[in-house]
């Protein structure tokens, strides 16, 4: 057996096929490093509601990454690791100049449920992606500042190419203050800027007692590089983009061709595989 302890997994194009499913062999990978010691978490973007059920399908019994490392959070027990929403006047800021200066949609969320200011094709699309139910609460601002409480984090809904602009012209006022990725090419992401994967991982692999070379994280974009940084070995799938695969120790097979299960069984189980 090898000498990893832990195997952080991110969950959308990489944990899911194409159909959204965790393929039988990838399942049975993956109870097999469980059964050989190895820890398993979610590393996702998705919020801990939306990622739980893809954890009960696994057995996972550890705390899960979820908002990109803004909140950890046990899979049994929901106890919090730790919560680092983006601070609230941070939060109304960023609400207004997007309103301001674009007018896209934007979602928000507060103490784990999903709020949007009216009900449009975009939430309608994230929500079943997500596999999650939506609030919708009129203006944002006024909601939170009724609520006073920070937001997880915020995320801007929109074409890809206009993440890519948004992208570019956000970093420089609040690249300082904020992490801001793009986890799907129509997904702009607001966060805390310590709430990334790879300041998670190291959170649960030291609460765990694991050191950094024990771990492995598999990924397969953007929002993925941090936690593929910080691992031992860092994995990206095959489907994922070249930039990010440039940044791995290894690359693997598409999540439609099973990559994490070609993981487990390389590096983990320590099966030598048939070219």
């Amino acid at each position: 057996m090898s000498g990893y302890k832990l195997l952080a997994l991110d969950v959308d194009d990489t944990l899911l096929n194409g159909k959204h499913q965790i393929p039988d062999r990838t399942r049975r990978a993956v109870e097999q490093a469980r059964e050989a010691g190895v820890r398993v978490t979610l590393a996702t973007g998705r919020m801990f509601r939306s990622a739980r059920p893809f954890a009960n399908q696994l057995g996972i019994e550890e705390y899960l990454i979820t908002y990109h490392g803004a909140l950890v959070r046990h899979a049994v027990t929901e106890e919090t690791l730790f919560h680092r929403p983006v601070p609230l006047e941070l939060a109304l800021e960023v609400i207004a100049y997007v309103k301001q200066e674009y007018g896209y949609h934007i979602n928000i969320y507060v103490d784990d449920y999903l709020y949007v200011a009216e009900r449009t094709p975009e939430a309608e699309g994230y929500a079943a992606f997500a596999s999650m139910p939506f609030g919708v609460v009129g203006d944002l601002d006024r909601f939170l500042r009724e609520r006073n409480e920070p937001p997880t984090k915020v995320v801007v809904v929109t074409q890809p190419e206009q993440v890519d602009e948004m992208l570019v012209r956000t970093r420089p006022i609040y690249g300082d203050r904020l992490h801001i990725t793009k986890s799907k090419p129509r997904f702009l992401e607001f966060s805390h800027p310590d709430a990334h994967k790879g300041h998670a991982l190291a959170a649960v692999a030291d609460h765990y007692g694991v050191r950094r070379e024990e771990v492995i994280a598999v990924g397969d974009t953007y929002n993925d590089i941090e936690m593929i940084a910080y691992a031992g070995l860092g994995v990206a799938v095959g489907n994922g983009p070249l930039e990010v695969q440039k940044q791995a120790d290894y690359v693997c097979p598409s999540n439609d061709d099973c990559g994490i299960a070609e993981v487990v069984e390389k590096f983990i189980l320590g099966r030598k595989l048939s070219l």
